[in-house]
């Protein structure tokens, strides 16, 4: 029997390899929208597959025979297809896939690198859509993310859940990403917000809480990533103009101006095309600001270019690069002359005058693999250049370069991993001098599906950083011996990340999440020297980093009524921080410096927490006849020192109490947009407590702040409203009006914000 089994093996083992194949092929594209779908997956025999290329093709060699397709994609309903090919048969089918109407049609990439389900991601997200940043009518991305729920920027600095306060514009916490590669300047770490392309922006999304091991330094308490868009199927063109106007403020006192209001107006601009295997999107922004503080003007002139060229001859294979550049003009406004005639005049009756000049370019690779994978090669130059009156120039240029590969296995495994090399260079004269970094880390993230309900995410990074000739160095657990934790100093900083989320209903998503994080300090917080408005900033070079964890558990439940869908979130978090950096004041110079050498320096401030809850609402679709377009949220914390010491902690502060400088405990969000046939109305709120802890040098040296903090312990409510009418199917005119009861309040000391005004805008579609 066994000399008779032995050939039999051997031929139907020489068959195998010479089975009759056949082949099949198509394009993927979207039921509503007719646009091709990348990276749609085309499951054979449920063990095999493939997925659809940059031009939503895809192409599978099969066995002769029975075989069963299954075309799969985050947002969209399965679709499931038997086959039966005879030898060197070809198949065409081309499959249009219908979204899934059980839930908001949201699919984000920020959480896990890769399209996700909103629902099913194991972090707290917020997306933002364009059409909110063209409604709201914003001049930058700054003034839609004050409408996040649980986001907060004071003086352009951000924040997320109480996690950062106010750092005079050095550092930056939260990461700011364009098309998921950093967008923070070299020498401040900061963020440009005016630079942002908002002509051109496919989504935002917000990722709250830690997330240093998928996007390394800055992201300790979290990301926003801006989206770039690319060219649909059908050409677009899009002109948006407008125009504004500052009403005066309630006391009569604070207007500065003689004759007419101080005016702003711009002009976006739009073009999207596919010229064969060539995409291309063109798009520019042009705006001027006579400014509602005196002296306080911006002239910007801005263009971007996106080009990406698909090769036929080689299927799943691109190549593109991306551009923006930006010059300013204009006045920075720091702190107020008084609080009473003064408030919007600069102090000493003068201010820095500024031009600078930004651009970034952005070369890249993409190959789409047969069987499902996805390299991707990302580059990124970025350049930031300072002219100003004030001896506080720069030039400071990021070169950053990134490897990553994706994959989605058959057993609902998708594995992320890539390499990072970034260098900066600085150059500054007096006020950083000279230096250059550089940083190096890899990581790697496993997100696996269990029982089609437990979304399981993992993922560890490690980095490396050099300032100059100094590596950074950390001192990394081990083990305990006999209760003694026993340590190694590395210049390797790991961090990890841990999230759960499991679908306990239909659209019922529950979630935890634990996350590492780490800020390496910048070349402004540590070399910096100079003086504004009277203000001496003083250098340590011997800031050590920061790191922390963020840890948080919430519900997220899908809502639906008539054909509107939403999403209700509530999420409890804990954050801690170890070496947490801030300005800090004291005497920090000789008595021979300015000011006796007293101003305030970076430094290591201790240990901290953050406690609260999150709660957000948001939601799109049509209730009856009306549409109902709707982002809502309320945010609380605790943020506290642990290892607070009263006599030397309260002596810098404006309170006794333990609480973190420059946060509100309670803050909401919310705007709404109801819409019916031609008419579109919104109207947006921001509720900010009081800021119970500012530096206690403000209350004194600076005039006014402690009277006015005394007269205003009672929080801040702004209103917004909007009002729109599609005049013909490509031209839409808009009326809004922000601060409608021209409140007055400040977003930090002597910062006092914008009173009503009055804007006109008018959107054409060619």
């Amino acid at each position: 029997m066994k000399k008779i089994l032995t050939p039999l093996f051997f031929i139907q083992a020489i068959g195998s390899l010479f089975s009759q194949t056949a082949y099949v092929k198509g394009k993927i594209t979207d039921s509503k929208t007719k646009e091709t779908i990348v990276g749609a997956n085309v499951v054979l025999n449920a063990t095999s597959g493939s997925a659809t290329d940059i031009d939503g093709n895809y192409f599978l060699t099969v066995t002769a025979g029975k075989n069963k397709l299954e075309y799969k994609m985050v947002g969209y309903k399965t679709q499931l297809k038997n086959i039966e090919l005879n030898e060197n048969d070809t198949l065409i089918n081309n499959v249009v896939l219908e979204p899934d109407s059980k839930q908001l049609d949201v699919v984000v990439v920020s959480a896990g690198r890769y399209e996700q389900k909103l629902g099913e991601v194991t972090v707290s997200m917020e997306v933002i859509k364009p059409s909110l940043i063209e409604n709201k009518n914003v001049s930058n991305v700054q003034g839609v993310l004050d409408q996040v729920p649980g986001v907060n920027i004071i003086d352009e600095q951000a924040n997320i859940r109480g996690g950062s306060g106010f750092s005079y514009g050095a550092g930056s916490r939260v990461l700011m990403l364009v098309d998921e590669m950093p967008m923070l300047t070299a020498d401040a770490g900061d963020v440009k917000w005016s630079f942002l392309p908002i002509e051109n922006c496919e989504q935002i999304e917000v990722i709250k809480g830690a997330s240093s091991a998928l996007y390394g330094s800055s992201a300790l308490n979290g990301v926003i990533n801006f989206r770039t868009a690319y060219p649909k199927d059908e050409p677009e063109t899009k002109i948006i103009f407008n125009a504004g106007v500052f009403d005066k403020p309630k006391r009569k006192e604070l207007v500065w101006w003689k004759d007419a209001n101080p005016a702003y107006s711009g002009v976006n601009f739009y073009h999207s095309q596919k010229v064969k295997n060539l995409d291309v999107v063109v798009a520019g922004n042009m705006f001027t600001d006579e400014g509602y503080r005196q002296l306080e003007t911006e002239q910007r002139y801005r263009g971007n270019i996106n080009l990406r060229y698909r090769f036929k001859k080689i299927q799943g294979l691109s190549v593109g690069v991306n551009a923006n550049t930006m010059r300013t003009t204009g006045g920075l406004f720091l702190i107020w002359q008084n609080a009473d005639s003064g408030a919007y005049r600069p102090a000493g009756g003068d201010l820095s005058h500024y031009k600078t000049y930004r651009t970034n370019i952005d070369p890249y690779i993409n190959y789409y693999t047969k069987n499902g994978g996805k390299h991707s090669l990302r580059t990124r130059f970025f350049r930031t250049k300072n002219l100003n009156t004030t001896n506080q120039e720069s030039t400071a240029d990021v070169y950053y370069s990134e490897y990553q590969f994706n994959k989605r296995f058959k057993n609902n495994l998708v594995v992320t991993t890539g390499l990072v090399y970034n260098y900066n260079e600085i150059h500054s004269g007096d006020l950083y001098g000279t230096h250059f970094s550089s940083n190096v880390s890899a990581y790697v993230q496993l997100d696996k599906k269990f029982f089609n309900k437990l979304n399981v995410s993992f993922g560890i990074r490690g980095e490396y950083f050099k300032t100059d000739t100094v590596e950074t160095r950390e001192d990394i657990y081990l083990f305990m011996d006999r209760s003694k934790p026993i340590y190694k100093s590395s210049p390797v900083k790991p961090v990890s990340r841990l999230g759960l989320n499991y679908q306990a209903l239909s659209s019922t998503f529950i979630r935890a999440s634990f996350g590492q994080g780490f800020r390496f300090p910048s070349v402004a917080e540590r070399f910096i020297r100079t003086s504004a408005s009277g203000l001496e900033i003083y250098p340590n070079d011997s800031l050590k980093p920061e790191s922390g964890w963020s840890a948080e558990i919430g519900i997220k439940q899908g809502l639906k009524l008539g054909n509107w869908k939403g999403f209700l979130d509530i999420a409890g978090f804990w954050t801690e921080y170890s070496n947490m950096m801030e300005f800090a004041f004291g005497q920090w110079g000789g008595f021979t410096e300015p000011s006796f050498g007293i101003g305030f320096k970076s430094r290591n401030i201790g240990n901290t927490r953050i406690t609260g809850v999150d709660v957000s609402l948001m939601g799109q679709g049509k209730i009856g006849e009306i549409t109902v377009n709707a982002l809502l949220g309320y945010t609380y914390i605790v943020p506290i020192k642990t290892d607070f010491n009263e006599a030397k902690d309260t002596a810098l502060g404006s309170t006794t109490k333990n609480v973190l400088k420059y946060r509100w405990r309670h803050t909401a969000k919310s705007d709404i947009e109801l819409g019916y046939k031609k008419v579109m109305f919104g109207f947006s709120c921001r509720y900010n407590s009081y800021m119970e802890n500012i530096d206690r040098f403000f209350l004194y040296a600076i005039p006014g702040i402690k009277e006015y903090r005394g007269k205003n312990k009672d929080g801040d409510w702004v209103f917004d409203a909007r009002l729109s009418y599609q005049v013909h199917k490509n031209a839409k005119v808009a009326f809004i009006v922000n601060n409608i009861f021209n409140r007055e309040y400040i977003s930090r000391p002597a910062d006092l914000q914008p009173p009503r005004s009055f804007a006109v805008q008018l959107s054409v579609k060619l």
